[in-house]
């Protein structure tokens, strides 16, 4: 039986992760699959509504993880090692959680144990987004959205 002092979420380091325990730690939110516009004067971050093609925009699940990275050449592996670099990502990811060593959110998944939990809190991306295919990429600016907080 997992409890709160056992929970590997609780015990373990990002780096300790085994591989099932790191993909168990992603809420399946799909907010680091919408674009993302970089201001190059002074490196601020803006999301954009825009996702990747290949997010499932009911399940905000990867239509092919295994082979994404050879699918979208922009494509972000996260692992312990890039954990650092974290902060582009939203303040409410699991990963960037876990590595600035806060508590999983209540909606999390591996604490509420429902996967819509996330959905229901309003963090999913689920009816908010569009398909890159639908958008050229010169106008993603035009889709720069203001309810990620990170």
């Amino acid at each position: 039986m997992v409890t709160e002092d056992t929970a590997f979420w609780n015990t373990k380091r990002l780096d300790e992760l085994t591989p099932a325990e790191w993909e168990l730690l992603c809420d399946g939110c799909g907010r680091c699959c919408l674009h993302k516009l970089e201001d190059i004067d002074n490196g601020l971050i803006f999301y954009t509504r825009v996702a990747c093609h290949l997010l499932d925009e009911e399940t905000c699940r990867c239509t092919n993880y295994a082979q994404r990275l050879e699918l979208v050449k922009d494509c972000i592996v996260l692992d312990a090692s890039s954990a650092i670099q974290y902060e582009w990502l939203p303040r409410s990811c699991a990963y960037r959680t876990f590595a600035e060593g806060r508590p999983l959110e209540w909606w999390h998944p591996l604490i509420s144990g429902n996967p819509d939990s996330v959905k229901e809190a309003g963090i999913s991306v689920v009816g908010r987004i569009i398909s890159e295919n639908s958008v050229a990429s010169d106008d993603f600016e035009n889709h720069i959205i203001n309810w990620i907080d990170f």
